[in-house]
């Protein structure tokens, strides 16, 4: 009976080990990069999976910078906005989301004119990719949130 005790002990030690391996690291304990080892390390990325040139590099390079640096000035803004209880009026938010959409169609046609055809097919598609796991994440956030 003892030993079948510290054999149960021992099963459930193991299978909560087990689990935690599994899990993901919480946003707390991802490592914080800086905005130009972001940059980088999607740049390496863009690199292997589009299969870019030197040129091509540079110029996705100083493209991911100016990008990053906006989307920076408007975390800043947003968070200045957020501290000041100042909300968004409606006519507000839809300006920024025009700006926003304005942003993104001129981020695009950038990078259209960087790549190649097929690099640039690949490159939508992955942006696709990334916008239905933002979905789904956001639809687990959503079911968690409930």
């Amino acid at each position: 009976m003892k030993k079948l005790f510290i054999a149960a002990l021992l099963f459930v030690g193991v299978a909560s080990f087990a689990q935690d391996a599994d899990q993901k690291p919480t946003r707390q304990q991802r490592e914080k990069l800086t905005p130009e080892q972001r940059n980088e390390k999607h740049l390496q990325k863009l690199t292997t999976d589009l299969n870019l040139d030197t040129s091509q590099q540079a110029q996705v390079k100083q493209l991911l910078a100016e990008r990053s640096a906006k989307a920076d000035k408007l975390r800043e803004e947003r968070k200045d906005r957020k501290d000041s209880n100042v909300k968004l009026t409606a006519a507000e938010k839809e300006a920024f989301k025009k700006q926003m959409v304005a942003e993104k169609d001129a981020n695009d046609a950038k990078m259209k004119a960087v790549l190649n055809t097929d690099q640039y097919k690949k490159w939508t598609s992955m942006q696709e990719e990334n916008k239905d796991k933002t979905r789904e994440k956001m639809k687990e956030y959503q079911k968690d949130k409930e």
